[in-house]
């Protein structure tokens, strides 16, 4: 039946452009922003995983400057520490000498004193970004110090973010506050380190900084009338610091290895989650742009056929006609 109410030809027609409009409008979008799943209207469980995702890989990036800021910190108490085994190698050699026959000892004394200064401006320069695990001027012992070392999800959903502690007992130096808190302010016992012990305390320290709490015993320093024992004393009581800072040094050269392992590490899993979340949005581009060649193709035919359709119902007018 041929109708001038309905064209069921122009309908159809008109249904099967409005559907490659539809098509070519998503590959267009598509095209233009990459992505193939851009609003949660287009995937939503796509979108979702890709969304939290993304906020987590913003979570490492804070977290990989923050291993940046721990890493400059740790880098500069090793460096200033490292200085300070140089120089404190150097007192040991300066007592060394004194105990040679003829030398002049208060000479010797002087040179020590330099040292010392070196020493106190090493740990007092050992300061990144108003943190300086060396040199304590609180009345509190500076404490456990915490490098942001990486952001966890759980499987339940739950976050966390995990530390790298560092208890700065085992690094300061010198303690304005207590004396007996720093490695060169702290008095040690000579007699503990003897091999054949007295029972009697010969307390020895390196460094008299004016602590509100000082220590007592005895400075390390010499001069005309220091006899053999003292400078015996002074010696294994300054051995016995080095090896105590030794370890001190190796503890933060541990820290740093690990902070440019968990930074390397944070680094890669930035890039795989971006890798995974463009596996779920992004749009296959070679794949999209044949697709949009192809629609607009069947775009240029939709509008023929609905120009045919439409044409039809004309035809209808030539049986009226005289």
């Amino acid at each position: 039946m041929t109708s001038i109410m309905t064209n069921a030809a122009a309908m159809a027609a008109l249904q099967t452009l409005r559907s490659i409009d539809t098509n070519l409008e998503t590959t267009q979008r598509r095209v233009s922003s990459g992505y193939r799943v851009e609003t949660a209207s287009d995937n939503a469980g796509y979108w979702s995983i890709a969304t939290t995702m993304r906020s987590d890989n913003a979570a490492l990036s804070t977290v990989a400057d923050a291993l940046g800021l721990g890493a400059a910190t740790v880098d500069t108490a090793y460096t200033a520490l490292d200085n300070v085994i140089e120089v404190m190698s150097s007192i040991k050699a300066k007592l060394v000498a004194a105990s040679e026959p003829g030398v002049d000892k208060n000479k010797i004394n002087e040179e020590m004193k330099q040292l010392k200064d070196q020493l106190i401006s090493s740990a007092q320069s050992a300061s990144f970004s108003g943190e300086n695990w060396l040199y304590n001027t609180n009345t509190n012992a500076l404490g456990t110090k915490e490098v942001v070392s990486s952001f966890i999800r759980g499987a339940d959903g739950t976050v966390q973010v995990t530390t790298l502690d560092f208890d700065t007992e085992d690094s300061v130096l010198i303690d304005t506050q207590d004396a007996s808190r720093g490695f060169l302010t702290k008095a040690i016992d000579a007699d503990a380190l003897s091999s054949a012990p007295t029972g009697t305390a010969r307390d020895y320290y390196l460094l008299d900084v004016g602590s509100a709490t000082p220590v007592t015993g005895t400075e390390i320093a010499i001069d005309a009338n220091t006899d053999t024992a003292t400078l015996d004393d002074m010696i294994s009581v300054i051995d016995d610091l080095l090896g105590q800072l030794t370890d001190s040094a190796a503890t933060l050269g541990a820290i740093t290895s690990r902070i440019q392992m968990q930074d390397n590490f944070v680094s890669n899993l930035m890039d795989v989650i971006d890798k995974g979340v463009g596996r779920l949005v992004d749009a296959d581009m070679n794949e999209e742009s044949t697709r949009l060649k192809a629609l607009q193709t069947q775009q240029q035919l939709g509008i023929q056929a609905l120009s045919i359709a439409n044409t039809s119902a004309e035809k209808l007018l030539t049986l009226f006609q005289n």
